[in-house]
């Protein structure tokens, strides 16, 4: 265009869903090398999803990728990679098999599967106890102390990370996951002082007999009231609950034997204590239900089917303040 502005491909890709309309939305940019960050941050903002990605070229992987939410970039997405790569699957851009794919927490490996489903390797895991007021929690996420206090004992409060740290908080009943009434702020103030991304609250108690567990997570800090299904989230909560030893009621002592304090590297378990693959649900408590499938095999990585929902083209506009894109 003469008056310096140009159009970028976009789509919406529902993650973790097989149907549109569900699961966690994702903005996909293809060819993003000639858009500078103030444009990205513009066209995240205009999308208006949790998070969207841009893939670029790259001299380390077969594919760059960056994640924007409306109000800042994040070093990783879960849903965004399975977004991207569903996307790109559809297109014929990349065929089944192993991808890798650069982002700023390193280069992790994509495998697609012949009938579409993307597996995204994590980060290397790591687990750290906080010490926090169950008091304070329960406040924050709108939740009785007592069904906080009633899991804790085996699985206590910790931030776990693949890549993208969150609080992991465990609760007793799904009622008590569906009837948080979560205070945004003290929820923004509780991630900040874990130095978390946000908060994952969880259950045992799921919907569907085949689920391994339900949960909601709320990211204020980083634009984001409460993300649908979250891929990130699901994969710190699966080093997590490999960490804690929740399928086998092994102790945190025991499996922690032979680790220093802090920040805790997972040795991933070469036993029966975790499920070859656990399923995790998410997102029906803000209509958008959906589906991570975790494995902790070697490595933990997260996996699920997307549905492409809106294919179109966007108008960037000169770097500006205040710039508006026209739809």
């Amino acid at each position: 265009m003469s008056d310096g502005t140009r159009t970028v491909s976009v789509r919406l890709v529902d993650a973790f869903a097989d149907e549109p309309l569900a699961g966690n939305p994702a903005g996909v940019v293809r060819d993003a090398d000639e858009l500078v960050d103030e444009q990205m941050q513009a066209i995240a903002r205009e999308l208006s999803v949790s998070e969207t990605a841009f893939l670029f070229e790259s001299d380390e992987a077969d594919y760059r990728i960056r994640y924007f939410t409306p109000t800042r970039e994040v070093d990783l997405c879960g849903h965004a990679t399975i977004g991207s790569f569903v996307s790109l699957y559809e297109a014929g851009d990349v065929d089944a098999g192993t991808t890798t794919l650069e982002t700023n927490v390193g280069v992790l490996d994509v495998d697609v599967e012949g009938d579409g489903t993307v597996w995204m390797s994590q980060g290397a895991p790591t687990v750290r106890e906080v010490d926090l007021a169950y008091e304070r929690v329960a406040e924050a996420l709108g939740v009785e102390v007592a069904a906080l206090e009633g899991v804790g004992e085996d699985l206590p409060l910790a931030v776990a990370s693949t890549g993208l740290p969150f609080l992991i908080v465990p609760i007793v009943y799904l009622q008590d996951v569906g009837g948080a009434d979560p205070d945004m702020a003290a929820i923004e103030s509780l991630a900040d002082e874990v130095d978390a991304t946000g908060v994952y609250l969880f259950t045992f108690d799921a919907l569907e007999a085949e689920s391994t567990l339900h949960g909601r997570m709320f990211a204020p800090g980083a634009g984001i009231q409460e993300d649908p299904v979250t891929g990130t989230a699901s994969g710190a909560t699966g080093a997590y609950l490999n960490r804690f030893g929740a399928f086998s009621g092994g102790s945190p002592e025991t499996l922690a034997a032979g680790t220093g304090a802090g920040d805790v590297g997972v040795a991933v378990a070469t036993d029966a204590e975790v499920p070859d693959e656990m399923r995790f649900e998410q997102g029906h408590y803000v209509d958008r239900p959906g589906f991570v499938r975790v494995r902790v095999d070697g490595e933990v990585r997260v996996g699920g089917r997307g549905v492409v929902s809106l294919d179109g083209r966007l108008v960037v506009p000169q770097v500006a303040d205040d710039e508006i894109l026209e739809g």
